[in-house]
C-alpha cells in the first residue's frame, strides 16, 4: 500500500510539473508540445527554407534581411554565364556564381559594385562571419547567409533554386566576411 501512495505522489508531482506551463517569451518557442519558459527561450539565428523561399530569423540584422529578400528574389533566375554583373541594379536574365552572390550582397549595403568570383578571395575580413560567410576562388563562389548556403551549384538538386541546407565542402574556397556580420 505505501508502494501505491509513493507512485500517487510521484504521478501527481509530474503532473502538476506540467498541467500549468509558462508562455513562452519569444515566437515558436516549444518542444515536444511543453511551451517553454522565458528564461529557457533563445533567439533562433538560422534563416528558414520554407517551400524554396529563405525566412531570415527575426534577431536577423536589416542589412541581413535585405541580403536574403534580394537573393530570395533571384534564387530561380537560370545560370548565365556573366549574369548579374551589370552596374545597374535591374534583374538581369540570369545569374552565375559570383553575379548572384554581388546582387544579394549589394542589397544589403556590402558591396558597391558586382565583383568576380577572384575578387572575393581577398574581400573584407578572413574567416566566417556571424551572418554572412563568402566561399571563393578563380572559378566558382558561393556564400552562407544565417545557416543557409546560397550557391548556383546547389540548382541541380534543389529544382533550380540557389538555397538550400546543405553547405558544400570549403576546401579550396578563401573564407570571409563582412566584418561585423
Amino acid at each position: 500500500m505505501a508502494g501505491v501512495a509513493a507512485l500517487a505522489t510521484l504521478a501527481f508531482i509530474a503532473l502538476s510539473t506540467f498541467a500549468a506551463p509558462a508562455q513562452a517569451g519569444c515566437k515558436d518557442a516549444s518542444s515536444g508540445g511543453l511551451t517553454l519558459a522565458p528564461t529557457a527561450c533563445k533567439p533562433i539565428k538560422k534563416a528558414r527554407l520554407i517551400n524554396g523561399k529563405a525566412f531570415a530569423p527575426d534577431t536577423a540584422p536589416a542589412a541581413i534581411k535585405r541580403v536574403i529578400a534580394a537573393a530570395n528574389k533571384i534564387r530561380f533566375k537560370p545560370y548565365i554565364y556573366g549574369g548579374g554583373h551589370k552596374l545597374s541594379r535591374k534583374l538581369d536574365r540570369g545569374y552565375d556564381c559570383s553575379g548572384s552572390v554581388s546582387y544579394a550582397l549589394r542589397a544589403g549595403g556590402f558591396i558597391s559594385y558586382p565583383m568576380p568570383s577572384g575578387s572575393f578571395v581577398r574581400w573584407k575580413q578572413p574567416g566566417a562571419g556571424k551572418w554572412i560567410t563568402t566561399y571563393a576562388n578563380g572559378g566558382h563562389m558561393y556564400m552562407v547567409v544565417a545557416g543557409l548556403s546560397f550557391d548556383t551549384s546547389n540548382m541541380s538538386s534543389t529544382g533550380g533554386n540557389r538555397w538550400s541546407t546543405t553547405i558544400r565542402s570549403s576546401r579550396g574556397f578563401s573564407v570571409r566576411h563582412p566584418g561585423n556580420f
